[in-house]
């Protein structure tokens, strides 16, 4: 009997652990996931377009399939294994960073020689014999629901060393992406349907001889150990202006990490802004309570008989970083009824086609589609006019507040709710007026004594 009880131990033992352990993997396949953008990924698509004696020519396509995250200056840089001893002969619209050893070849020099190559694409303004279509911006991607017309790019590639049929090539492996930090994991490369190309002349098709797929996603949690951004609220009932949570993306700390922040009216100001670091990705950040680089404020500002309006003001207070091409990601439950936005652009995401309550705003080009570094100039903002839908709307437990905001494509923290400003109750509007009808008598009666 005690040996049944101890085996069944035993066994209860290891299925909690296998549990366990299951749903670890588990939450780990899931840290990519974006409820708002389901489907959103970067695709990478290696189509080899002809043979050559000892390899192949190969058209390398990034396509960014995300609604709201782009890749920004400077810019993307792609990674990659190679399954046997393959060297690039030669690149067109972008350029291996390192050429590594090509002693063994005698003759012509190949364009790079190393087992794992980072490629960067080429600056605008190549000469035209070394671009080929959707090269040479710099590594910069926007995004799919934001730039349609400029969501991927290019480069040919020369490899040599390599297969010479469909049989006998091997694909890349290994790849990894920065955009143009870390944040994304890049799958197995997998055989795909050939790409079929159209001519300029839109009268012929070509096929590629072979394509393979990469799809790589984004994870949050893998950019940065700290939130990059935070909210804070207001209204107009109420008094209270909630500010985002204390040391949100860090404390100050100056007192033991000097240069973790800076005051924006200290007499060095400039100095250390342009001193050493100031090409760094590390954010050097206003002194606030909150350390985020950037903050965006909502404000219920006013309230009519059938709208009510709210003002939307984007804050950068990070001194190292322009951001161009920005974007904000907003949920609420009344974008089913905007029914207008000033100097912004709107575009309503609706990942659940039933359910509309999240937009994405980004500024109108050459007049706020470039939020400035920190500073008098640092800022952004709009207005929104929602019309009330009666069976929904209502000021009460927060409900004029978003529910979600993501500035770049990357979650900002919202204070909690039990802070939110709240609508004064009947008790507190019955005391006041009370007290106002007091003051107006006893006005009176002075006035006839």
């Amino acid at each position: 009997m005690d040996s049944c009880l101890r085996s069944l131990t035993r066994i209860s033992i290891s299925t909690i652990f296998l549990a366990i352990l299951l749903s670890s993997f588990s939450f780990t396949c899931t840290e990519a996931y974006d409820a708002l953008d389901p489907n959103g990924n970067i695709t990478i698509k290696w189509d080899i377009i002809s043979w050559t004696p000892d390899g192949y020519v190969a058209v390398v396509t990034m396509y960014n399939f995300q609604q709201y995250r782009h890749i920004s200056p400077p810019g993307w840089t792609l990674g990659w294994t190679w399954a046997k001893k393959e060297v690039i002969w030669s690149m067109m619209g972008s350029q291996a960073t390192e050429q590594g050893d090509c002693s063994k070849y005698k003759s012509a020099q190949p364009h790079c020689c190393k087992k794992t190559p980072t490629i960067v694409d080429l600056l605008p303004g190549t000469p035209y014999n070394q671009q080929i279509a959707n090269c040479c911006k710099g590594g910069v991607i926007n995004s799919w629901a934001q730039d349609p017309n400029n969501y991927a790019s290019s480069f040919q590639v020369s490899v040599g060393a390599a297969g010479t049929t469909n049989k006998t090539v091997k694909p890349p492996k290994n790849f990894t992406l920065l955009a143009p930090g870390p944040g994304y994991t890049c799958g197995p490369a997998i055989v795909g349907k050939p790409t079929k190309f159209i001519t300029p002349d839109g009268r012929r098709v070509t096929q590629a001889m072979m394509t393979w797929n990469v799809t790589c996603t984004y994870s949050q949690f893998l950019a940065q150990k700290t939130p990059t951004c935070c909210v804070s609220l207001s209204s107009f009932y109420n008094e209270t202006i909630v500010p985002c949570p204390t040391c949100t993306c860090g404390c100050q700390n100056n007192a033991t990490h000097p240069g973790s922040c800076v005051n924006p009216n200290s007499p060095y100001l400039a100095s250390v802004v342009n001193g050493p670091g100031k090409n760094s990705f590390t954010p050097l950040v206003q002194c606030t309570k909150h350390m985020c680089p950037i903050r965006v404020h909502w404000h219920v500002k006013l309230n009519y008989k059938e709208y009510w309006r709210v003002k939307v003001t984007i804050t950068n207070f990070n001194y190292r970083m322009n951001y161009s091409q920005w974007n904000l990601v907003v949920q609420h439950p009344n974008f089913d009824n905007l029914t207008q936005i000033f100097s912004f652009n709107y575009k309503p995401l609706t990942p659940y086609s039933s359910i509309n309550d999240t937009a994405m705003l980004w500024g109108v080009k050459f007049y706020n589609d470039f939020l400035n570094q920190a500073g008098p100039l640092g800022n952004v903002q709009s207005e929104l006019l929602f019309r009330k839908d009666k069976s929904t709307f209502t000021f009460e437990k927060g409900w004029a507040f978003p529910r979600r905001i993501y500035f770049n494509g990357d979650n900002c923290v919202m204070p909690p709710p039990d802070a939110y400003p709240y609508l004064p109750n009947a008790g507190s509007r019955l005391s006041f007026s009370l007290l106002a009808l007091l003051m107006a008598c006893s006005a009176v009666f002075f006035v006839f004594v």
